[in-house]
């Protein structure tokens, strides 16, 4: 058995060679570069088959899976991973050479885990490091980690999440919601759920920031209904009380705010949808404001904040 399963559900093809090179030259050698075409229009498989290396296993769906149901992929991944921890790339992204060395570390330091991250740099389309991912504690327990995440304490992505394959796959894979928007959060909540999670402050993932990535582009209803599928999530999660009696304030601090702090994760969504069209995305949200549980407040406070940012 190798030690992980690199995973590349790829679409874009821009970003690709660098992804890919990146993976290559990692100091770890032990691991398998899984790549999966999702019936791409652009020259994926032209640019896989460029490298002659056996770690590369190269998959293509017949048909397009598309970003809406881009977990799917995420779970075929899974399916076809033969490491003993995987994780999963975007396209467009980038590890630090020593990524899996780290992640190594990481695992030697709290082996009866089954979910791992690292800090992150945020790139832009020239590669450039624009910004960093705030720092964390070295272990935390579930229970801190929804509270940071829903307070926008902090950011995370699905490729700064190293997982233990066989017990991901035990929770069900990766969680399903719509463009992903939160499923990375969901895994990562069930899978440190009962023995928490550790975290290294060394920043060894890159995330590219561009007009590409889903957390810039549209499918705005998509994304509030993957925070409605979040927020059921969330209050079924919060039925069970804690095992452990130095979650106990967290956890009743979670029960009563998770309503208002879902709201700050709504009116977040509708900040970012606004930013490239004020006006018609008002309307949108207005529309559909009974829906998804929206007051005009909400969608005011989401309006100011997308023009302050615009302004920054």
């Amino acid at each position: 058995m190798v030690k992980f399963s690199i995973c590349i559900p790829a679409y874009k093809s821009r970003f690709l060679p660098e992804c890919i090179q990146s993976i290559l030259q990692q100091s770890v050698a032990d691991f398998e570069l899984i790549v999966l075409n999702d019936c791409s229009p652009e020259p994926v498989e032209d640019i896989v088959l460029q490298y002659a290396d056996n770690r590369i296993h190269y998959y293509r769906n017949e048909k397009n899976v598309g970003a809406v149901d881009l977990v799917k992929n995420w779970n075929k991944c899974l399916h076809l991973a033969k490491g003993e921890y995987i994780l999963i790339m975007g396209d467009d992204d980038r590890l630090a050479l020593d990524y899996l060395q780290t992640f190594i570390e990481l695992i030697q330091a709290y082996p009866n885990l089954t979910v791992y991250h690292c800090r992150s740099k945020i790139i832009n389309a020239q590669g450039e490091v624009v910004m960093l991912t705030p720092s964390q504690a070295n272990f935390e327990h579930v229970y801190d980690s929804i509270w940071h995440r829903l307070e926008q304490y902090r950011s995370n992505y699905i490729s700064d999440y190293v997982y233990h394959t066989e017990s991901l796959k035990q929770q069900g894979g990766f969680y399903n919601l719509p463009l992903a928007w939160g499923a990375d959060d969901i895994t990562a909540f069930i899978a440190s759920s009962e023995k928490g999670i550790a975290h290294t402050n060394n920043p060894v993932f890159e995330y590219r920031s561009n007009s590409l990535s889903i957390t810039s582009t549209g499918n705005d209803l998509q994304k509030m209904e993957a925070n409605l599928g979040y927020a059921q999530w969330l209050n079924t999660f919060l039925k069970a009380p804690p095992k452990h009696e130095e979650d106990q304030w967290m956890y009743q601090y979670l029960v009563k705010r998770q309503h208002i702090l879902m709201q700050k994760r709504k009116r977040y969504t509708m900040m970012l949808s606004m930013r490239t069209s004020l006006v018609k995305k008002w309307i949108t949200w207005f529309k559909h404001r009974k829906r998804y549980g929206l007051s005009i407040k909400d969608i005011v406070i989401a309006a100011v904040k997308s023009i302050n940012l615009k302004a920054e």
